[in-house]
């Protein structure tokens, strides 16, 4: 994994995966541009590492996932895999421990993190773009699930999030039939933020960290901490956590430094 900080905006080296931070902004960019992104062992490993260094760094306020080239990720690297011969099922066995941990981070990291998907994304790419906070796209940008097409089952978190996103049926549909879904779909159907022209993806991606790094921290990670939970919850504990959260806010500077404003402005 290669690392890169302040002024080092510029990303360099034959890492799979790179890191860059810059402020309270983390950049990770998946770097195997001529395999499409596809995510192999040395893959999934690197982007642990990004996540584990990201989670660490207590003072970043949005982390963006992207891919170098002209894909996202083309989802597992089954040219790694296949080679592994009978060795395979061990092999995807190990990726995926690493893979599941980089969905695990991210989920539970306070720290938005923002999928910048800039072409195709495809099996445990479509996957990771899901699993982040918030998901921009190129409005070229292509999703597919395409396990069952070639004898094989979802993986990535894949089945966990796509029926909360889409509903059961379709996500059934997209898991069984593997069609192409284009990204103006995907954001009718409520799962991707906002659709860009591919040279505005950069500029729209500023824009959203630039919001995050101008807001209420410890309140943001609190509220994507209930959100992400709230799932798994029956109503009356999830209202008691909200309560919970909630007055433990009001505790802390920062709610006392917003409702100070936000009442010095209603007197004016």
């Amino acid at each position: 994994m290669n690392r890169t900080s302040g002024s080092e905006a510029e990303l360099a080296g034959q890492s799979r995966v790179r890191l860059a931070i810059d402020g309270q902004v983390a950049r990770i960019e998946l770097n195997r541009p001529e395999s499409g992104n596809a995510i192999d062992l040395g893959l999934a490993r690197e982007l642990k590492q990004a996540l584990h260094e990201c989670e660490r760094h207590s003072g970043l306020c949005a982390i963006v996932i992207t891919g170098a080239g002209r894909l996202f990720c083309a989802g597992g690297d089954l040219k790694a895999i296949h080679a592994q011969g009978s060795n395979g099922p061990a092999y995807v066995r190990e990726l995926l421990d690493h893979l599941h941990e980089c969905i695990s981070t991210i989920a539970r990291i306070p720290t938005p993190v923002i999928a910048a998907v800039n072409g195709t994304a495809a099996g445990a790419g479509f996957a990771l773009a899901c699993a982040c906070d918030l998901l921009v796209a190129t409005r070229t940008a292509k999703f597919i699930m395409a396990y069952t097409r070639i004898g094989l089952t979802p993986d990535g978190s894949s089945t966990w999030y796509l029926p909360r996103l889409l509903g059961l049926h379709r996500a059934m549909a997209l898991t069984l039939l593997n069609d192409e879904i284009d990204a103006e779909t995907l954001r009718d159907w409520g799962v991707i933020f906002d659709v860009v022209e591919p040279d505005r993806l950069a500029e729209c991606v500023t824009a959203l960290t630039a919001r995050l790094v101008s807001g209420t921290h410890a309140a943001s990670g609190a509220a994507k901490r209930l959100l992400r939970e709230s799932s798994g919850r029956s109503l009356e504990i999830q209202m008691n956590a909200e309560a919970d959260t909630l007055c433990l806010a009001l505790s802390g500077g920062e709610a006392r430094a917003g409702l100070e404003s936000f009442l010095n402005r209603e007197r004016d």
